[in-house]
């Protein structure tokens, strides 16, 4: 490879700031330094990459196009760094950490005891949104988000995935019998969500062979209302394993429908905005959670 990192970060910085004297201040070169390191660079790819004008200096169209890859090319070797730093310096400060009510309580909330006795110079700052957040708006440093992303600006990590499954309490189907077919579904009080309407597709096939979508007797924006307006017997709901698996094992909510369920699954995933200064936090505690939620799946 004949071009260095340091022909790269000049490039960047020439770029960034408008100017060879701002990048050479930004780089802590001499002008003339920063001046030849460009041109060094432009001689090698035989290439006029900033066009230069009395006022500015502009990109050429392979000076654009360079300039995508170059800044690829730093951020990963950047991340290499923080990778390896990480490994060697104890994370410390403040990380703001984001989730839905339900995965906060009953995910987020159980392994934060051991996470601070494995990084006890770092400080937590836990937000519950029910919906999709502005990290930047929020001033959020990872968050937890389940099902689809959307957002392509932001790096994700999989943490796995949690199935859905349609639940009530033994006491509410002890007083209104349990429905064996979902066309049953109809005579019992359903407990779903305002928002999304996607989330009131149960794991069922309807009388056309289609997803069951329901009309909820009781809706809520929130899947830890719905959990607790089952757990006291107020109808049926569709929820994720995650918040229901110590329910399901001790006998507060029953799955109906098991041999009909469809196997659906909502994936979990943890988004951060890429950032230097916070790089090690975030990934010591998401490689915490990717460790503790392996040795206890959410469907045990």
């Amino acid at each position: 490879m004949k071009t260095t990192i340091d022909e790269l970060l000049a490039f960047a910085a020439v770029v960034d700031t408008g100017s060879i004297t701002a990048a050479a201040e930004q780089l802590k070169l001499t002008v003339s330094a920063a001046s030849r390191t460009l041109g060094r660079l432009e001689e090698k790819l035989q290439t006029t990459l900033l066009r230069r004008t009395t006022r500015r200096l502009e990109l050429t169209e392979e000076g654009a196009a360079f300039l995508e890859h170059a800044r690829a090319i730093l951020a990963m070797v950047d991340e290499a760094e923080e990778q390896i730093a990480a490994r060697r310096l104890r994370p410390v400060g403040r990380l703001r950490v984001d989730a839905a009510t339900p995965f906060m309580l009953h995910v987020i909330v159980p392994l934060l005891e051991g996470f601070r006795a494995s990084y006890p110079e770092v400080e937590l700052e836990l937000n519950s949104n029910e919906g999709i957040i502005d990290l930047i708006e929020k001033r959020t440093d990872v968050a937890f988000r389940i099902g689809q992303l959307k957002d392509s600006t932001l790096h994700a990590r999989p943490i796995g995935t949690s199935r859905i499954r349609i639940l009530a309490s033994p006491g509410y189907l002890k007083r209104h019998g349990t429905p064996t077919k979902p066309a049953q579904l109809a005579q019992h009080a359903l407990l779903g969500f305002t928002q999304p309407e996607s989330l009131n597709d149960w794991p069922l096939r309807d009388d056309d062979g289609s997803v069951l979508h329901i009309k909820p007797t009781i809706a809520s924006s929130s899947g830890e209302t719905l959990r607790s307006l089952a757990l006291n017997g107020q109808g049926i709901a569709c929820l994720s394993d995650f918040m229901t698996r110590d329910d399901r094992q001790d006998g507060r909510l029953v799955q109906l429908f098991a041999k009909q369920t469809l196997d659906v699954r909502q994936s979990i995933n943890a988004v951060y905005y890429r950032n230097t200064a916070l790089a090690s936090r975030i990934t010591c505690f998401v490689e915490y959670v990717v460790k503790v939620l392996g040795q206890k799946p959410f469907e045990s």
